[in-house]
Protein backbone atom coordinates (compact mmCIF):
# COMPACT_ATOMS: atom_id res chain seq x y z
CA UNK A 1 0.00 0.00 0.00
CA UNK A 2 1.42 3.36 -1.07
CA UNK A 3 2.13 6.02 1.49
CA UNK A 4 0.13 9.22 0.66
CA UNK A 5 2.98 11.31 2.01
CA UNK A 6 5.32 9.82 -0.57
CA UNK A 7 2.87 9.99 -3.50
CA UNK A 8 3.58 13.15 -5.57
CA UNK A 9 0.09 13.00 -7.04
CA UNK A 10 -1.68 12.94 -3.68
CA UNK A 11 -2.42 15.59 -1.05
CA UNK A 12 -3.47 14.29 2.36
CA UNK A 13 -4.65 11.10 0.71
CA UNK A 14 -6.83 12.83 -1.89
CA UNK A 15 -5.63 12.66 -5.50
CA UNK A 16 -5.12 16.03 -7.17
CA UNK A 17 -7.43 16.71 -10.14
CA UNK A 18 -5.86 15.96 -13.49
CA UNK A 19 -5.06 18.44 -16.20
CA UNK A 20 -8.31 17.78 -18.05
CA UNK A 21 -10.38 18.33 -14.90
CA UNK A 22 -8.63 21.64 -14.19
CA UNK A 23 -9.11 22.81 -17.78
CA UNK A 24 -12.77 21.81 -17.64
CA UNK A 25 -13.27 23.73 -14.38
CA UNK A 26 -11.58 26.84 -15.83
CA UNK A 27 -13.68 26.56 -18.98
CA UNK A 28 -16.95 26.39 -17.02
CA UNK A 29 -15.88 29.35 -14.88
CA UNK A 30 -15.12 31.32 -18.02
CA UNK A 31 -18.55 30.47 -19.44
CA UNK A 32 -20.23 31.73 -16.26
CA UNK A 33 -18.33 35.03 -16.60
CA UNK A 34 -18.66 35.48 -20.37
CA UNK A 35 -22.22 34.29 -20.99
CA UNK A 36 -24.11 37.08 -19.11
CA UNK A 37 -21.91 39.76 -20.71
CA UNK A 38 -22.21 38.29 -24.20
CA UNK A 39 -25.97 37.80 -23.87
CA UNK A 40 -26.45 41.39 -22.67
CA UNK A 41 -24.37 42.80 -25.53
CA UNK A 42 -26.21 40.63 -28.07
CA UNK A 43 -29.64 41.67 -26.80
CA UNK A 44 -28.70 45.38 -26.84
CA UNK A 45 -27.16 45.07 -30.31
CA UNK A 46 -30.25 43.25 -31.62
CA UNK A 47 -32.56 45.82 -30.03
CA UNK A 48 -30.67 48.70 -31.63
CA UNK A 49 -30.85 46.98 -35.01
CA UNK A 50 -34.57 46.32 -34.66
CA UNK A 51 -35.30 49.95 -33.75
CA UNK A 52 -33.12 51.20 -36.61
CA UNK A 53 -34.92 48.93 -39.08
CA UNK A 54 -38.28 50.27 -37.93
CA UNK A 55 -37.48 53.97 -37.48
CA UNK A 56 -34.91 54.86 -40.14
CA UNK A 57 -37.15 54.05 -43.16
CA UNK A 58 -39.56 56.69 -41.82
CA UNK A 59 -36.84 59.38 -41.57
CA UNK A 60 -36.14 61.47 -44.71
CA UNK A 61 -32.79 60.59 -46.22
CA UNK A 62 -31.43 64.12 -45.87
CA UNK A 63 -31.65 63.80 -42.06
CA UNK A 64 -29.84 60.45 -41.85
CA UNK A 65 -26.13 60.66 -40.94
CA UNK A 66 -25.28 57.84 -43.35
CA UNK A 67 -25.69 60.29 -46.23
CA UNK A 68 -22.87 62.43 -44.82
CA UNK A 69 -20.42 60.02 -43.18
CA UNK A 70 -20.88 57.06 -45.52
CA UNK A 71 -21.44 54.40 -42.84
CA UNK A 72 -24.49 53.07 -41.08
CA UNK A 73 -24.29 53.89 -37.37
CA UNK A 74 -26.32 51.40 -35.37
CA UNK A 75 -28.38 53.13 -32.70
CA UNK A 76 -29.23 56.28 -34.67
CA UNK A 77 -32.83 55.10 -34.81
CA UNK A 78 -32.98 55.25 -31.00
CA UNK A 79 -31.93 58.91 -31.08
CA UNK A 80 -34.56 59.80 -33.69
CA UNK A 81 -37.20 57.86 -31.72
CA UNK A 82 -36.36 59.65 -28.47
CA UNK A 83 -36.44 63.08 -30.11
CA UNK A 84 -39.74 62.32 -31.87
CA UNK A 85 -41.32 60.95 -28.67
CA UNK A 86 -40.26 63.97 -26.62
CA UNK A 87 -41.70 66.35 -29.23
CA UNK A 88 -45.00 64.43 -29.35
CA UNK A 89 -45.21 64.39 -25.54
CA UNK A 90 -44.53 68.13 -25.37
CA UNK A 91 -47.27 68.82 -27.93
CA UNK A 92 -49.71 66.45 -26.19
CA UNK A 93 -49.39 68.42 -22.94
CA UNK A 94 -50.54 71.61 -24.60
CA UNK A 95 -54.09 72.73 -25.26
CA UNK A 96 -53.90 72.08 -29.00
CA UNK A 97 -52.39 68.65 -28.45
CA UNK A 98 -55.07 67.61 -25.97
CA UNK A 99 -57.77 68.81 -28.36
CA UNK A 100 -56.25 66.80 -31.22
CA UNK A 101 -56.03 63.70 -29.04
CA UNK A 102 -59.66 64.01 -27.97
CA UNK A 103 -60.72 64.48 -31.59
CA UNK A 104 -58.66 61.49 -32.73
CA UNK A 105 -60.03 59.25 -29.95
CA UNK A 106 -63.55 60.33 -30.90
CA UNK A 107 -62.91 59.18 -34.46
CA UNK A 108 -61.44 55.89 -33.26
CA UNK A 109 -64.46 55.27 -31.00
CA UNK A 110 -66.64 55.08 -34.13
CA UNK A 111 -64.61 52.18 -35.51
CA UNK A 112 -65.64 48.95 -33.74
CA UNK A 113 -62.57 46.78 -34.43
CA UNK A 114 -60.01 49.58 -34.31
CA UNK A 115 -61.56 50.89 -31.09
CA UNK A 116 -60.89 47.61 -29.27
CA UNK A 117 -57.26 47.49 -30.39
CA UNK A 118 -56.61 51.13 -29.49
CA UNK A 119 -58.32 50.86 -26.11
CA UNK A 120 -56.31 47.78 -25.13
CA UNK A 121 -53.01 49.26 -26.32
CA UNK A 122 -53.71 52.52 -24.47
CA UNK A 123 -54.46 50.73 -21.20
CA UNK A 124 -51.25 48.69 -21.46
CA UNK A 125 -49.17 51.79 -22.22
CA UNK A 126 -50.71 53.76 -19.35
CA UNK A 127 -50.15 50.86 -16.95
CA UNK A 128 -46.50 50.34 -17.93
CA UNK A 129 -45.31 53.89 -18.60
CA UNK A 130 -47.62 56.22 -16.66
CA UNK A 131 -45.74 58.35 -14.13
CA UNK A 132 -47.77 57.50 -11.06
CA UNK A 133 -46.88 56.52 -7.53
CA UNK A 134 -48.85 53.28 -7.72
CA UNK A 135 -46.69 50.18 -7.67
CA UNK A 136 -46.33 46.94 -5.81
CA UNK A 137 -45.87 47.61 -2.13
CA UNK A 138 -44.16 44.49 -0.74
CA UNK A 139 -43.15 40.96 -1.60
CA UNK A 140 -44.99 38.23 0.23
CA UNK A 141 -45.67 34.52 0.58
CA UNK A 142 -49.15 33.08 0.06
CA UNK A 143 -50.48 29.55 0.09
CA UNK A 144 -51.36 28.90 -3.55
CA UNK A 145 -52.76 26.88 -5.33
CA UNK A 146 -53.65 25.04 -2.12
CA UNK A 147 -52.83 24.99 1.57
CA UNK A 148 -49.29 23.83 2.23
CA UNK A 149 -47.85 25.08 -1.07
CA UNK A 150 -46.21 28.50 -0.85
CA UNK A 151 -45.83 30.96 -3.72
CA UNK A 152 -44.06 34.30 -3.98
CA UNK A 153 -46.42 37.19 -4.63
CA UNK A 154 -46.52 40.97 -4.72
CA UNK A 155 -48.94 42.98 -2.61
CA UNK A 156 -50.51 45.76 -4.69
CA UNK A 157 -53.33 47.36 -2.69
CA UNK A 158 -56.09 46.58 -0.25
CA UNK A 159 -59.23 45.36 -1.96
CA UNK A 160 -61.93 48.00 -2.31
CA UNK A 161 -65.39 48.48 -3.73
CA UNK A 162 -67.57 45.56 -4.71
CA UNK A 163 -64.77 43.01 -4.35
CA UNK A 164 -64.26 43.89 -0.69
CA UNK A 165 -68.00 44.18 -0.01
CA UNK A 166 -69.04 40.86 -1.53
CA UNK A 167 -66.15 38.77 -0.20
CA UNK A 168 -67.50 37.58 3.13
CA UNK A 169 -64.20 37.01 4.92
CA UNK A 170 -64.73 39.16 7.98
CA UNK A 171 -61.26 40.65 7.61
CA UNK A 172 -59.32 42.99 5.36
CA UNK A 173 -58.55 41.65 1.86
CA UNK A 174 -55.23 42.27 0.11
CA UNK A 175 -54.76 42.24 -3.65
CA UNK A 176 -51.81 39.95 -4.40
CA UNK A 177 -50.27 39.38 -7.82
CA UNK A 178 -48.74 35.90 -8.09
CA UNK A 179 -46.33 35.87 -11.06
CA UNK A 180 -45.37 32.92 -13.23
CA UNK A 181 -41.85 31.64 -13.87
CA UNK A 182 -39.78 32.66 -15.80
CA UNK A 183 -42.02 35.45 -17.13
CA UNK A 184 -43.16 37.56 -14.15
CA UNK A 185 -45.28 39.84 -16.35
CA UNK A 186 -47.96 37.14 -16.48
CA UNK A 187 -49.65 35.64 -13.47
CA UNK A 188 -52.79 35.72 -11.35
CA UNK A 189 -54.53 38.45 -9.40
CA UNK A 190 -55.72 36.87 -6.15
CA UNK A 191 -57.38 38.28 -3.05
CA UNK A 192 -56.26 36.95 0.32
CA UNK A 193 -57.31 37.78 3.88
CA UNK A 194 -54.61 39.90 5.46
CA UNK A 195 -53.77 37.25 8.06
CA UNK A 196 -53.01 34.71 5.28
CA UNK A 197 -50.36 36.93 3.67
CA UNK A 198 -46.80 36.57 4.99
CA UNK A 199 -44.80 39.71 4.21
CA UNK A 200 -41.13 39.25 3.27
CA UNK A 201 -38.11 41.37 4.11
CA UNK A 202 -36.68 41.08 0.59
CA UNK A 203 -37.24 43.91 -1.88
CA UNK A 204 -39.55 43.74 -4.88
CA UNK A 205 -36.50 43.53 -7.16
CA UNK A 206 -35.01 40.60 -5.23
CA UNK A 207 -38.33 38.76 -5.24
CA UNK A 208 -38.61 39.29 -9.02
CA UNK A 209 -35.10 37.85 -9.49
CA UNK A 210 -36.13 34.84 -7.42
CA UNK A 211 -39.17 34.24 -9.64
CA UNK A 212 -37.34 34.81 -12.94
CA UNK A 213 -34.50 32.45 -11.98
CA UNK A 214 -36.91 29.69 -10.91
CA UNK A 215 -35.49 29.71 -7.39
CA UNK A 216 -31.80 29.68 -8.39
CA UNK A 217 -31.02 33.27 -7.35
CA UNK A 218 -31.74 34.25 -3.76
CA UNK A 219 -31.08 37.73 -2.37
CA UNK A 220 -27.67 37.82 -0.72
CA UNK A 221 -28.81 40.29 1.92
CA UNK A 222 -31.51 37.99 3.29
CA UNK A 223 -30.66 35.37 5.87
CA UNK A 224 -33.15 32.48 5.42
CA UNK A 225 -32.98 31.74 9.16
CA UNK A 226 -34.34 35.23 9.90
CA UNK A 227 -37.38 35.11 7.63
CA UNK A 228 -40.73 35.23 9.44
CA UNK A 229 -42.21 31.83 9.96
CA UNK A 230 -45.22 31.21 7.69
CA UNK A 231 -48.50 31.41 9.50
CA UNK A 232 -50.43 28.22 9.77
CA UNK A 233 -53.80 28.28 8.09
Amino acid sequence: MNDPLQDPHSTHGTPRPGLFARLRSSFLTGIVVILPVALTIWLLWSLLGWVDGFVLPLVPSRFQPEQYIGINLRGVGIIFFLIFTIIIGWIAKGLIGRSLIRYGEGVVDRMPFVRSIYSGAKQIAETVFAQTERSFEEACLVQYPRKGIWAVGFVSTAARGEVADRAETGSKLLSVFVPTTPNPTSGFLLFFPEEDVVLLDMSIEDAAKLVISAGLVYPNSTDPTKLPAPKKG
